[in-house]
């Protein structure tokens, strides 16, 4: 429920109980008249009784109403929406690659799709430049990319 329902409700109640109150206080004050001796009147001991119990009551309604105030006016608090994407899963179309950039895959999706960029190197037994220029060209195919970590690259093969 919201603070401003919450608020409203509250509002409700404190309203309903003041009607109750002053239902209540009228009967008493008419039993007061009837009971209380003729010299008493307005003076008698259960008077000043109601009347304490009646300030009480209202006061009670008063930290309600207060409190409902305080819910009507108050500003929500915000929320956070997270969005989970479902996630595509594309099969990867090696059939277009040439030789060693199908190597370059097959590595990578044993390696759990991703691996530093001097393990790969070794593993396909080229020098760094030809490397360097074979994940160019799968990167600009959009089939991995290169995280930088510190003074090495991760290769990491895209889903």
């Amino acid at each position: 429920m919201e603070n401003k329902n919450a608020g409203y409700l509250i509002l409700g109640i404190a309203v309903l109980l003041i009607v109750i109150i002053g239902l209540f206080n009228s009967a008493l004050k008419e039993i007061i008249v009837l009971g209380c001796a003729e010299g008493h009147g307005v003076d008698c001991p259960m008077s000043q009784t109601v009347n304490q119990q009646t300030y009480l009551a209202l006061l009670i309604v008063g930290v309600l109403v207060v409190i409902a105030g305080y819910l009507i006016f108050s500003k929500p608090t915000e929320r956070i929406i997270i969005k989970k994407v479902k996630e595509r899963k594309k099969k990867i179309d090696i059939s277009k690659l040439d030789k060693e950039e199908k190597k370059v895959v097959k590595l990578l999706q044993e390696e759990n799709k991703a691996m530093f960029q001097s393990s790969l190197m070794e593993k396909l037994e080229m020098g760094k430049v030809k490397t360097t220029r074979l994940l160019d060209k799968l990167e600009a195919k959009q089939i991995l990319e290169r995280k930088r970590r510190g003074m090495n690259n991760i290769v990491v093969l895209r889903d």
